[in-house]
């Protein structure tokens, strides 16, 4: 709870700056970043709900990878920013791994390559 506090405030705070910097065009496109970093965070975090009871409902795990996936499209679709490009193109390839190990037969892959990327996209949008 408190993470997202200062998510929030820090999205605010860049929005503030952007508002008295540029044209409302730009910080529509920062508010479609933001919001959609947040989607992926919620997917991720099912995500990691999801993979910590595979063993009980193995396609709760695979639901949560759809989900990031398609914000990551929506993502892609909203933005023409290069340091986004890479961390939504980190993103995709830490999804896929856990989809691999998951096809496999790996009951726990580790998840932690998909959190730091789905991070990143946060700091990317909120600075």
């Amino acid at each position: 709870m408190a993470s997202r506090l200062r998510t929030a405030l820090a999205i605010s705070a860049t929005l503030l700056t952007l508002t008295a910097a540029s044209g409302c065009g730009a910080v529509d496109k920062a508010l479609d970043c933001v919001q959609t970093a947040d989607s992926i965070a919620n997917s991720v975090d099912k995500l990691t709900e999801a993979v910590s009871s595979a063993a009980d409902d193995p396609l709760k795990a695979e639901k949560a990878l759809d989900d990031i996936d398609k914000e990551l499209n929506d993502l892609g679709d909203k933005t023409d920013n290069a340091d986004l490009d890479k961390a939504v193109d980190d993103l995709n390839k830490a999804v896929d791994n856990v989809r691999k190990a998951i096809e496999d037969g790996d009951s726990t892959p580790d998840v932690s390559p998909v959190t730091d990327a789905a991070k990143e996209i946060g700091n990317v949008c909120t600075s």
